[in-house]
């Protein structure tokens, strides 16, 4: 059996008070109609369409490769949508699948169960339905006498015996794509909004309607404010940090980790509070990650810990040590068993294996060679205000507290640097580099300095009395 789906994304989503489509918003690393697609993937559907209205270049640019779009240009309501999307997938598939972009906890194990119930059944259409407690704003269920679906009542349409019915149309059908078409062809729009609603092709199809009620209606959760929005983030973080712990890695305090859908995570790795994980972020084994970490599109070995932190588009070695208090900007860099501690900022940097800065650091545009150490308070000034210069620090280097390095510079292997010092030329293997002023000492300046100021009071206050 060749199966389709149409996805109805053109809506505009105004209760969301937002200049980006409504399909568009992120939920964990994805967006609400990239949760959609993917579960119509899982389920294995193998032509897909996206409807398309508001913000059409920008949702059509969100697409991934093989769906394709098409434009709903006027918007009449969801039966114009299905034509439009019946019109894209043409005669390719049996079975066709009618499904909302505002769904995103949609699962393709239930889309799968809706297809194998449509092709058990024979139906002309199987619909998903759900019991709710208040029903509020979906449409009512309204059943026959032998129990098949005899049509779906829009709320804003239904009459107040109509609205105490408490099975829902959750909007996912499975159906016969031709006589859905005549079916639809046939819907006017004789209603509250004026709109050719998908359900009212029900009643006009040519042959029975079934439903496949489902348990958890949690599951099929449309999203139309940002309170919904937040409702479906919870419920999508649950799955993906269950679905983490079950894989062997450990969450003290599960409720205060967020994790993006593409975030891996090795076994025995503890995750505490306050960790946020975003974006194509992989963590090996037996790390130690928070509390309060956040990290996006990074990159971390087996062993390493990381703390209080905030890392982007980096990569951290096995073994390593970073924070409390740090900031590892795009391509930060550290080799195995390095360590960037405390209030230290690093930026298109790289540490070799071994390499620590500890404290109160400002590291850009440089490389620093295996086992070195840099001081507290050390500067790489790589700006001169025009263009970015590279430091480029040996192996084995210790350098003073509170040196700065002037790009372009380089110091050999095996150099030191004394406290205090600006380093504005090369330094070669295995030399010590000063830059700084000689100390003085006056002896005797303090006693001298107060007796000065005692005779200039005394003079003062001679001055007052005459």
């Amino acid at each position: 059996m060749s199966v389709g789906a149409i996805v109805l994304a053109a809506g505009q989503g105004t209760r969301m008070r937002s200049r980006v489509p409504k399909v568009l918003h992120p939920l964990a690393g994805r967006t609400m109609l990239g949760w959609v697609l993917a579960a119509v993937a899982d389920a294995g559907v193998e032509h897909v369409v996206a409807v398309i209205g508001h913000g059409a270049d920008d949702v059509r640019a969100a697409l991934p490769e093989g769906v394709v779009p098409a434009v709903q240009d006027p918007q009449r309501g969801t039966g114009h949508a299905a034509q439009v999307g019946l019109d894209a997938l043409g005669q390719r598939c049996d079975t066709v699948l009618v499904l909302c972009g505002d769904t995103p906890l949609l699962t393709g194990e239930l889309l799968g169960r809706l297809l194998a119930a449509q092709g058990e059944s024979g139906a002309a259409l199987t619909v998903l339905t759900a019991e709710l407690d208040d029903p509020a704003a979906y449409g009512r269920v309204i059943r026959g006498t032998d129990g098949g679906v005899q049509r779906v009542i829009e709320a804003r349409d239904a009459t107040p015996q109509q609205l105490a019915v408490r099975e829902i149309n959750v909007g996912v059908y499975a159906a016969d794509p031709a006589g859905l078409r005549s079916a639809l062809d046939n819907v006017g729009s004789a209603n509250a909004q004026e709109e050719v609603y998908l359900p009212d092709a029900l009643p006009l199809l040519d042959g029975p309607v079934t439903a496949l009620p489902i348990d958890d209606p949690a599951v099929v959760l449309g999203i139309n404010t940002r309170v919904e929005l937040a409702a479906c983030e919870a419920v999508l973080q649950e799955r993906l940090r269950e679905e983490l712990m079950l894989g062997g890695v450990t969450m003290p305090d599960p409720a205060r980790v967020h994790v993006d859908v593409s975030v891996r995570v090795g076994p025995d790795t503890v995750l505490w509070p306050g960790t946020a994980l975003r974006g194509d972020t992989q963590i090996g084994a037996d790390c130690e990650i928070g509390p309060d970490v956040t990290m996006i599109d990074s990159a971390v070995g087996d062993g390493t810990t990381v703390v209080a932190s905030h890392v982007v588009e980096s990569e951290i070695g096995d073994g390593c040590e970073v924070g409390p208090y740090a900031r590892l900007r795009p391509d930060s860099r550290l080799a195995a068993g390095a360590r960037v501690g405390t209030y230290v900022e690093t930026k298109n940097a790289g540490l070799g294996p071994g390499a620590r800065v500890p404290h109160l650091s400002y590291i850009g545009d440089a490389e620093i060679g295996e086992y070195s150490n840099i001081g507290a308070g050390n500067i790489t000034a790589n700006y001169d205000g025009f263009r970015k210069h590279r430091t480029t620090i040996g192996a084995r280097v210790k350098t003073g507290s509170d040196c700065v390095f002037v790009a372009p510079v380089r110091l050999g292997d095996d150099v030191m640097t004394g406290a205090g010092s600006i380093i504005t030329d090369d330094v070669p293997d295995g030399s010590l580099g000063i830059a700084r002023a000689r100390q003085s000492v006056i002896e005797g300046f303090t006693a001298r300095a107060a007796a000065k100021a005692r005779r200039a009071a005394e003079e003062a206050s001679g001055e007052g009395q005459s």
